[in-house]
């Protein structure tokens, strides 16, 4: 066909045609495999948000309820974080840790906070000497102790 003899009107010429394997189920697959893995990030994301929540809120509530003791008078203050402590002994270890009492309970404690505060340091106070009539304990000691173990929760 010389150029002379084809056409010059664009109304001639073929309509313009998508491949014959275009509308088979190929790209149906390719959809579906992007929207399977992006359900399957967002899955991902929500369990990590989860965990990282209840893992805050454990460390965030057991500092809210030490921030509430300190409004208390010592004695009163003592026996609210000796209480805080059970509690969190119970929410990290269970009821068998939490019931413990004597040097059994400082040893729990020291062991829950990868410490030795509560069998030989300030802590002692709260294991030991709630009931007995000795002289006033350092409650300001013991309440930025306990606040830096706290703030060291990871459960």
């Amino acid at each position: 066909m010389t150029p002379l003899a084809s056409p010059t009107d664009l109304t001639q010429l073929r309509g313009l045609h998508l491949p014959a394997d275009a509308g088979s189920g190929a790209q149906g697959e390719v959809v579906l495999a992007i929207a399977l893995g992006f359900v399957a990030a967002l899955l991902v994301g929500l369990v990590r948000l989860m965990r990282a929540r209840s893992k805050a809120s454990v460390r965030a509530s057991a500092l809210r309820g030490l921030a509430e003791t300190r409004a208390l008078p010592p004695e009163a203050r003592l026996i609210a974080q000796a209480r805080l402590l059970r509690r969190l002994a119970r929410t990290l270890a269970g009821d068998e840790a939490a019931s413990t009492q004597g040097r059994d309970w400082a040893a729990t404690l020291d062991r829950l906070f990868s410490t030795d505060v509560f069998s030989e340091g300030v802590g002692r106070v709260v294991t030991e000497g709630l009931y007995r009539r000795s002289s006033p304990a350092d409650v300001e000691t013991l309440d930025s102790e306990l606040g830096r173990l706290f703030a060291r929760i990871r459960a």
